[in-house]
């Protein structure tokens, strides 16, 4: 299957190097355009500008956690239709639950795989 996400705008929020670079080597190597945030307000910040058709976020980040970035943005009237990813390294059915309620999308638990990032973005974003 080979999908072409030439141009298609991702933001990924991780408070951790090595898997925002892991995540944007992954999606550039796919044709994306990947904005990365150290964490919410980072994330916040960079939103209003660049646009992104769709958000990575992961959990647990210091000052801003992923569930208060998520609510954060989907309470925004602008990006409420944003698709909003969780990336947790925990797969429980409490955190999926309270990805659910401040508006998340879907949820991926990390080690990720480009697959997964690739098809979340095949869900939630029309690509040409």
């Amino acid at each position: 299957m080979d999908d072409n996400f030439e141009g298609v705008k991702v933001m990924v929020i991780d408070d951790s190097k090595t898997i925002r670079r892991t995540a944007e080597t992954l999606l550039s190597k796919a044709g994306c355009e990947v904005i990365t945030a150290t964490d919410g307000f980072d994330a916040l910040a960079k939103i209003a500008d660049t646009q992104p058709a769709i958000i990575f976020v992961d959990i647990m980040m210091p000052r801003l956690d992923g569930y208060q970035t998520c609510a954060l943005i989907k309470n925004n009237a602008d990006f409420q239709k944003t698709p909003v990813i969780m990336l947790s390294s925990k797969d429980g059915l409490f955190d999926r639950a309270k990805g659910r309620i401040v508006g998340s999308d879907q949820y991926l638990t990390k080690p990720f795989s480009k697959d997964e990032l690739l098809s979340a973005i095949r869900d939630h974003v029309k690509v040409d």
